[in-house]
């Protein structure tokens, strides 16, 4: 049970993320909606998904899954920003999903790098 629970939180948070991808990739009106909002459109929902996808994939290979999880806290983080500052926590009536999302993506990402944190080159360099 133990040697599963990093892998669960692992592909929970890829999979949140590239499911997303299918709405940003595809300019759906939400999304463009979105990212208009933030000024973003259409360059900043392209490049941002880009960055999603690169995460995900990061999170499910052993080596880079510190990487990952940085990223996600970085792009995730942004996301939760633009709620507070910007768009607010319900989006075209969806009642906070998106909001919601963000933030338990945000929270399993930190747990994910806290968990894997002797993973991480620089900090834990031996001299």
């Amino acid at each position: 049970m133990k040697k599963y629970f990093p892998l669960t939180l692992r592909y929970i948070v890829a999979i949140i993320l590239i499911q997303t991808l299918r709405f940003k990739f595809t300019a759906h009106p939400d999304s463009v909606y979105i990212f208009s909002q933030v000024g973003l459109e259409p360059h900043g929902r392209i490049g941002i998904g880009i960055l999603e996808l690169i995460a995900g994939m990061l999170l499910i290979i052993p080596k880079t899954i510190w990487l990952g999880a940085t990223l996600t806290l970085g792009v995730i983080g942004g996301a939760i920003f633009m709620h507070l500052t910007q768009l607010g926590i319900e989006v075209n009536n969806d009642g906070g999903v998106l909001f919601t999302t963000a933030l338990v993506t945000f929270i399993l990402s930190a747990v994910i790098l806290y968990m894997y944190r002797k993973d991480i080159p620089f900090i834990n360099k031996k001299v």
